[in-house]
């Protein structure tokens, strides 16, 4: 076991930009439930496992629209989910890693040696955005739309107003219909495929297509690009794991190097929480929780409770993994698991062998992301 702590956790002037990871520590300290405005907001592990676990208490069933199939619960849930795992079976997965390959490759062949490069700018978004687009058999001529829509996506979600994030949702939704227009329905790729799909009997309805593409690709999207910026982070600032790390992509060691990954996104998750509802009275932690009342499963302050694993900030990828929330758990876990760690895996792979070290960039820090959201704005790096 190693203790890492980030550069500058406990540093204000180490960023402009609060730590939220610090701050829901702190909040984790003093009670694993939180009750602000409304909310019930479980930040402790075998609570946030707890909820997870326990549909029947605890509803997905909080969208304002039908969201396909995360707002869903019981059979219905199970029906929905069983036409989406179909795309992501190993075989599915495997299927893709020679594509992904060659995107990290080309973008990591073209960054700059010696000089400051963007991380997520010039080689996290476009390669989430490339081999996505690759994957869902959509045209490469989107992706500057793409790129566009996400920092829009952003912005809306830091504003937090409903009506912004109402608006470019429903591009994202005209953007999909556009590429369903386009196409005859008949090909082998996941968009063609998912148009032939039945549900209970029937073909699935168009707002059902879309909703389900929505769901792989606004937030998947945004998913794999942070989690990239938070992993080139951390190996640029903590030099022996960069150097464990470079020897597991060296011999080939694709089990180490996703557990090096999930390790270093329970640390720093950039997937910060799931919404729920409750469908009767619960008491948690000593704190009654009524009926009908949203409930916030923080997952980044659960993957940092020290009652399950110790120092928050010790890189332990062997002892931690068993209790790694960043994918979830329970019927809602996270049916891409396999398919974003292998994308993490192809893309921080590629930047590891294209190059012989990543520094920090000494003259601009690093800034994280503002709440609600989590990771980094910006990383600035060099490459060797």
């Amino acid at each position: 076991m190693s203790h890492i702590p980030p550069p500058g956790a406990h540093d204000p002037a180490s960023a402009d930009v609060p730590d939220l990871r610090y701050e829901l520590d702190a909040a984790l300290a003093q009670c694993p439930v939180l009750h602000d405005s409304g909310a019930y907001t479980l930040l402790g592990h075998a609570e946030v496992v707890q909820a997870a676990t326990d549909p029947e208490t605890y509803s997905s069933a909080v969208s304002r629209h039908r969201a396909i199939p995360n707002s869903l619960d019981g059979h219905e849930h199970a029906a929905y989910r069983e036409i989406v795992e179909r795309y992501l079976t190993r075989a599915e997965v495997e299927a893709q890693e020679a594509q992904c390959r060659a995107h990290a490759e080309a973008l990591v062949a073209g960054l700059e040696r010696g000089s400051m490069v963007k991380t997520l700018t010039h080689f996290a978004i476009p390669y989430a955005v490339r081999t996505q687009l690759e994957w869902l058999g959509w045209p490469a001529e989107l992706e500057e739309e793409l790129v566009a829509w996400m920092d829009r996506n952003r912005a809306a979600s830091r504003a937090g107003d409903y009506r912004q994030t109402a608006a470019v949702a429903a591009e994202f939704d005209a953007m999909i219909e556009r590429v369903l227009e386009a196409g005859d329905g008949t090909g082998a790729d996941p968009t063609s495929r998912l148009s032939r799909e039945t549900v209970h009997g029937r073909p699935l309805t168009r707002a059902e297509v879309v909703s389900i593409l929505r769901n792989w690709t606004a937030g998947d999207l945004g998913s794999l690009a942070s989690s990239l910026g938070v992993l080139v982070h951390y190996l640029a600032a903590h030099p022996h794991v960069q150097d464990t790390v470079r020897s597991a992509v060296a011999e080939g060691d694709s089990e180490r190097v996703e557990e090096a990954i999930l390790e270093i996104l329970r640390i720093d998750d950039p997937f910060v929480a799931n919404r729920r509802v409750t469908t009767r009275e619960v008491e948690v932690a000593g704190v009654k929780i009524p009926e009908g009342a949203p409930v916030v499963l923080n997952w980044t302050a659960a993957n940092r409770d020290p009652q399950v694993v110790g120092d928050p900030d010790a890189y332990c990828p062997g002892e931690n993994r068993e209790h790694n929330l960043v994918f979830g758990i329970g019927p809602h876990v996270c049916p891409g698991l396999a398919l974003s760690l292998m994308e993490l895996r192809e893309g921080l792979a590629a930047l590891l062998r294209g190059t012989t070290w990543v520094h920090e960039f000494e003259h601009e820090r690093a800034v994280r992301l503002e709440a609600p959201g989590s990771g980094w704005a910006r990383v600035p790096v060099v490459l060797e």
